[in-house]
């Protein structure tokens, strides 16, 4: 299967995506709590700030060697991974391709159907990739969910590609 899609139409850049490699992607979600928990818009400066205070404070209380404890967060971390359901906000990706003025809808495109979609409602929507740490193989290479979960059990499958008109 492939797990190669593209953005493609009115866009200043056309863009492929791999699904293959979103599972290194730190921006991935966990799919089994995302539509029941509010998503919380983050400050990415203040997420790095807190982030090197929390490191520089563990090596002013534990010193600069690694102890065993960050062994065991790698390997938990790593079970997350190979057990997990994730997905990915589209927003970026939709944003990276930069979409014209005269831009106005994105087109799902599947393999039997399109469905057409605002383009300020694409940028809401969840790219879900993975499914009990596995890709989705059958019915893949994504999953297509609304932010408000509204087609969670049933969410856009077999997507191909993304046409921005």
């Amino acid at each position: 299967m492939n797990t190669i899609m593209s953005i493609e139409g009115n866009v200043q850049y056309a863009i492929t995506l791999d699904a293959g490699v979103w599972i290194f992607d730190d921006r991935k979600v966990d799919l089994t709590t995302y539509f029941q928990e509010k998503p919380v818009q983050k400050d990415e400066i203040a997420e790095y700030t807190k982030s090197v205070s929390a490191h520089w404070d563990r090596e002013i209380q534990e010193g600069a060697v690694f102890p065993p404890t960050l062994k065991t967060e790698r390997k938990f971390k790593k079970q997350e991974v190979l057990t997990g359901t994730f997905g990915i906000s589209f927003r970026d990706f939709l944003k990276n391709a930069e979409p014209l003025k005269e831009a106005s809808t994105v087109t799902i495109v599947t393999e039997s159907d399109q469905i057409t979609i605002p383009l300020e409602q694409a940028y809401t929507l969840i790219l879900g990739f993975s499914k009990d740490g596995k890709p989705l193989f059958e019915d893949g290479p994504i999953h297509v969910y609304y932010e408000d979960g509204s087609n969670e059990q049933n969410p856009i499958k077999h997507v191909r590609k993304f046409v921005v008109q």
